[in-house]
């Protein structure tokens, strides 16, 4: 299964709007900024904190980019 087919399964599975394909695609590359920066396993949690955030996934990739160079 695709990883997105995989998300679009999970969103409606716990009852949530699944992500387009620009959210994805963002949230990929904010995990990309985390793992590269930091231990790897910090990208699921990256993503899960920027959920709760309920910020915009660009501002956040922005944020992730500063922290990461800082």
């Amino acid at each position: 299964m695709k990883a997105e087919d995989w998300v679009s399964a999970f969103a409606r599975e716990i009852g949530v709007e699944t992500p387009s394909l620009e959210e994805f695609d963002l949230l990929l590359a904010l995990a990309a900024v985390a793992a590269r920066f930091s231990n790897k396993t910090a990208a699921p949690a990256a993503c899960w904190v920027a959920a709760r955030s309920e910020k915009p996934l660009r501002e956040l990739l922005d944020a992730a980019g500063r922290v990461g160079s800082s």
